[in-house]
């Protein structure tokens, strides 16, 4: 299983490098991340995205684009963006996918998404709705200095309520440490 995240996380990389361009950094939720009782796993879980087959999530892309299209539409197809230990603050390889789902929203406005935070299953039930409204908020804070309108975004926090994937070992946590980018009309 080690083999295959490393792939995922080295793929995720290369494609997140020719996205990054903008000069954006990680953006820190006013350590919010930091707060509490240190709950939530211990990962360097990425904003990969990527199958097991190491194409992102939402299939191949068709040819007749140029690379830098494709690229951005390889971004925008990955829809969950994962977080570190007891962590809120988006980190600095999500920012490019951020970055691609603002840019489309910005230009779509009667698109909607509705950000929806997880935690894994460590921690009291409040702590991690709390949490995970944290991490949707921090999410919801990068698309609008995108430029998306706030009635475009919505949030809600689930907790531990609804994990990605059952599990009590740091591979489920941290695939269960995430917001969820759900598309609307």
């Amino acid at each position: 299983m080690a083999w295959k995240r490393i792939i995922t996380i080295i793929a995720a990389t290369l494609m997140l490098a020719g996205c990054s361009g903008s000069g954006s950094t990680a953006m820190d939720n006013g350590g919010a991340g930091g707060q509490g009782s240190g709950y939530d796993g211990d990962s360097d879980a990425s904003a990969s995205g990527m199958g097991e087959d190491g194409l992102a999530q939402g299939g191949a892309l068709g040819g007749g684009m140029d690379g830098m299209d494709a690229m951005a539409i390889e971004a925008r197809d990955i829809r969950v963006i994962y977080f570190g230990y007891d962590q809120s603050d988006v980190d600095a390889e999500s920012v490019g996918i951020l970055e691609a789902h603002g840019e489309y929203l910005a230009s779509n406005p009667s698109l909607t998404v509705r950000l929806e935070g997880h935690g894994d299953e460590r921690g009291s039930r409040e702590y991690n709705i709390g949490l995970g409204e944290r991490r949707a908020q921090a999410v919801r804070q990068m698309l609008l200095l995108q430029g998306v309108g706030s009635v475009q975004l919505g949030t809600v926090s689930y907790g531990e309520e609804r994990p990605a994937v059952l599990g009590s070992d740091e591979e489920a946590w941290s695939l269960n440490r995430r917001v969820e980018l759900v598309y609307g009309n």
